[in-house]
């Protein structure tokens, strides 16, 4: 009899542990969620989560061309004006929209939460170490960003809470952009990829006149592409659907950016190289055709 009732109760035992984790304890009528439906509430709570692996996959993919096969290399930086209709999709929505963000509030929201890092805007030179990344409560001050430290955020891990009012996503306006051209001997093709993005304010004084420019800060492409891969967008008035990511926008190079500066050995951009806008127009011609030119 006794070892009957031990055998009821492990039996007992191996049916409860089988029951599927959302019955409801009927005496205190708690639901429990199974780990699957936990993980989907946490993502509907954090925005699009980003795993060790996509995040690897996205910084060496492009990147992981070695020097030896590398035939030639050109280094491009261009504008991006918003106002141009081809670029309208990185400012539109201006407001989130079911989920829809624009590019500079994914780079707002990654920063905040402390995903990805930031680094100077220094006039003519783009330094991608420690030494030149941005303290985050500093640009959010000095750009007059209204914040609150998040919950769970210590000096390590700093993270802010940014009200969607006090993002200036209507004030960046444009972009620069750095762009990196090779020719990659193993497939026989050129290869442009995106190396770096770079918001930019318009904001006008208190006594108004035309809004001044304000280079925030660079942020790589390759730390962002994870979170750009899920951010889609819809590219023209004929189909409102979100048909394409950001990063897809990027890498099929979608996008209409006009040259200010090559790299070159005095590090010069091209007003300073071309003070007088009609040759600076045809110089960036110049450089624009070859580019091109390449596989047709």
């Amino acid at each position: 009899m006794i070892e009957f009732r031990r055998i009821a109760f492990i039996a007992a035992g191996m049916l409860l542990a089988a029951m599927p984790l959302t019955a409801q304890d009927n005496g205190g009528g708690v639901t429990r969620r199974s780990p699957s439906e936990r993980r989907g509430q946490q993502q509907q709570q954090d925005g699009p989560q980003v795993t060790q692996r996509m995040q690897q996959f996205y910084e060496t993919d492009g990147n992981s061309v070695s020097d030896a096969d590398r035939a030639w290399m050109r280094v491009i930086y261009r504008q991006l004006d918003l106002d141009k209709d081809q670029n309208a999709p990185l400012y539109f929505p201006e407001e989130p929209v079911d989920g829809q963000l624009n590019l500079f509030r994914v780079i707002m929201q990654l920063l905040a939460d402390n995903r990805v890092s930031a680094y100077e805007y220094l006039d003519g030179r783009e330094i991608f170490s420690d030494q030149y990344r941005i303290n985050v409560r500093d640009m959010l001050d000095r750009f007059h960003i209204y914040y609150q430290p998040a919950k769970g955020s210590t000096d390590k891990n700093p993270r802010f809470t940014i009200e969607e009012a006090d993002v200036p996503a209507n004030e960046v306006l444009s972009y620069y952009l750095i762009e990196r051209w090779e020719y990659d001997t193993r497939s026989n093709r050129v290869r442009p990829t995106v190396e770096a993005i770079c918001p930019v304010l318009h904001r006008s004084g208190d006594f108004g006149g035309e809004a001044l420019k304000y280079p925030m800060f660079w942020v790589k492409f390759s730390d962002i592409r994870p979170w750009l891969a899920q951010q889609m967008i819809f590219l023209s008035d004929d189909n409102n659907l979100p048909t394409c990511s950001i990063d897809d926008f990027f890498n099929l190079t979608m996008y209409d950016g006009e040259i200010y500066k090559t790299r070159n050995l005095k590090n010069k951009s091209m007003a300073q190289m071309y003070p007088d806008p009609d040759d600076r127009r045809r110089a960036a011609d110049s450089h624009q055709a070859p580019l091109d030119n390449f596989g047709t």
